[in-house]
């Protein structure tokens, strides 16, 4: 196994055709422009590698990714780089090769966007999924109004959406947001098996396949997250909005008014 590449806060590894690509921002590993950035550019070279054939996606810590960190500035960050960081996202959809993502804890807004570009995902019991926008007074983004209900269908991602609820991994594998479930301390060796079992394969016939399958995911990631953008920027101005980052600071419920 070797290193590859130098990429801001990731770690990087190719062996035996399966590239191991870890976020490396423990314990929750909360997302930004740089982070969406280097993992779109570490993407982007495997894209190109031939030696790559398939991409196992981790995280150190306790969570796969817990979005952004609203309530520790991250709410100011986004406002800075919303846009740019969205263009970072759909460069990272538009890779060529499979992806499987190892799902050990929360994934949560951004972070549950992340958690759907990979084609699959394995996850333990202990992970958790929410789409918890309404939840801050905003609005869903990352792509996640096309990606999560073509995954597990418009009724069951507007629950997802309306409610902010956080999802079990028991549960995510029932209602197929997870692909495979396993317990914490096989989740990584499971998600590199399926990743080597991918690879195993003609790289011609799986990269074509893919991209048969997946069709102009990328293009509609684009024009999602320009919309999902324009929504944001208008509800980061409201009233209900500064009122769910002092909920989630504080950590209590929110009082909304609808202003």
């Amino acid at each position: 196994m070797a290193s590859y590449g130098d990429y801001k806060d990731l770690g990087v590894t190719l062996d035996d055709h399966v590239a191991v690509v870890e976020i490396q921002r423990p314990p929750h590993n909360f997302f930004d422009f740089e982070l969406i950035a280097s993992l779109a550019s570490a993407f982007e070279d495997l894209g190109r590698d031939d030696a790559c054939r398939a991409i196992m996606l981790c995280a150190q810590g306790k969570a796969f990714c817990a979005g952004a960190n609203f309530g520790g500035g991250g709410e100011q960050e986004l406002d800075r780089n919303s846009g740019h960081l969205y263009q970072e996202a759909v460069r990272l959809f538009r890779t060529p090769k499979p992806v499987v993502g190892a799902i050990q804890g929360a994934a949560i807004g951004g972070g549950l966007g992340l958690a759907l570009m990979p084609d699959f995902r394995v996850a333990s019991p202990e992970a958790r999924f929410s789409a918890n926008f309404t939840r801050l007074g905003f609005h869903p983004g990352f792509g996640l109004t096309v990606t999560l209900p073509e995954v597990i269908g418009k009724s069951q991602a507007a629950l997802m959406f309306y409610t902010s609820r956080r999802i079990k991994g028991e549960e995510a594998h029932e209602m197929g947001l997870v692909d495979v479930l396993a317990p914490q301390d096989k989740l990584r060796e499971t998600a590199h098996a399926l990743a080597a079992e991918i690879a195993e394969n003609s790289p011609l016939g799986v990269v074509e396949t893919r991209a048969t399958l997946r069709g102009d995911l990328a293009d509609r990631v684009k024009r999602a997250t320009d919309h999902e953008l324009a929504i944001q920027d208008r509800l980061r101005q409201t009233e209900d909005f500064q009122e769910g980052i002092r909920a989630v600071s504080e950590r209590r419920v929110p009082d909304f008014k609808g202003r």
